[in-house]
């Protein structure tokens, strides 16, 4: 299913946060606030055994998920752009609430676009989402390659060549699968000089930057402190990759214990990039 970006009602009725752009279609202040987060829709993990007793919780409600959203929604109010994975689109364990669209309503983000990639009808819509306070020039929504489930979000912001191109991903366990779909998402960036890829990606950032498909871009992987289990973190599998051309102004893995991961946040400095061409904003769909 594919839906275009779209604001959530309660910003329709002026809760508007929206960032200052200058006429290249990028923030004003060439300044970027970032956050990926896989919220495991909604479910509270402090330990592995909560992964047995609370496992009914992926397909019946519960009432604690409603205060961990708004935890959750309170840790987003501080960023530009906001990559959501394991979230729900609206179905019987979320009480029928599309998680992705409660998120913007609660940090005020004028714009939200769910990516639905494994639907179980009334049981489960398993998604990836994305919240932003810009308007992007292009989206593009993309299933992996692999089993059903995965998918990337392909935006892009500013009107030129010179524009920042933001891929949000969750990626699958396995590395023969991982490895394919690394090699789609290469593809899809082109030469593209400016680029962001955040996600849940499953492995470790050596393993991205210096033995994947990605290798040719030189990519900069500025968080090194472990993401994974958030109760005693262990592992790096969240991470926000940047180009070189993107200056890092902070980097963060936020102490945030909602979920069984941690976000990750970072800040970064847009290069200056003038002489843009207006475009329209076009969604795709892939698949």
């Amino acid at each position: 299913m594919l839906r275009r970006w779209s604001t959530p009602r309660q910003v329709r009725q002026g809760r508007v946060n929206c960032l200052p752009l200058d006429a290249s279609g990028l923030p004003a202040n060439g300044h970027l606030r970032l956050l990926s987060f896989n919220i495991q829709v909604g479910i509270s993990t402090q330990g592995y055994h909560h992964y047995l007793t609370r496992s009914w919780q992926h397909l019946l409600p519960h009432a604690g998920r409603a205060t961990n959203l708004q935890r959750i929604g309170e840790v987003l109010t501080g960023y530009d752009l906001v990559a959501l994975q394991e979230v729900d689109g609206g179905s019987l364990r979320s009480g029928y609430l599309n998680q992705v669209e409660h998120l913007a309503q609660l940090g005020a983000f004028p714009y939200w676009y769910q990516q639905l990639n494994r639907n179980l009808g009334q049981f489960a819509q398993h998604s990836n989402g994305v919240l932003s306070r810009l308007e992007p020039c292009g989206l593009e929504d993309h299933p992996l390659p692999g089993p059903a489930g995965r998918g990337a979000i392909v935006m892009r912001f500013g009107r030129s060549t010179d524009a920042l191109m933001v891929v949000m991903m969750h990626l699958a366990l396995g590395p023969r699968t991982r490895t394919r779909q690394l090699a789609y998402i290469r593809e899809l960036l082109g030469d593209c000089p400016h680029v962001v890829l955040m996600g849940d990606m499953n492995t470790h950032a050596t393993d991205l930057i210096e033995h994947s498909p990605l290798r040719d871009l030189g990519l900069l992987a500025p968080q090194v402190e472990a993401t994974f289990p958030s109760w005693q973190p262990q592992r790096c599998l969240d991470h926000i990759l940047l180009s070189p051309s993107l200056a890092l102004e902070r980097v963060e893995v936020l102490a945030q214990p909602i979920s069984d991961h941690l976000p990750v946040a970072v800040e970064i400095r847009l290069p200056d990039v003038t002489a843009r061409h207006a475009q329209p904003l076009t969604t795709v769909s892939h698949g």
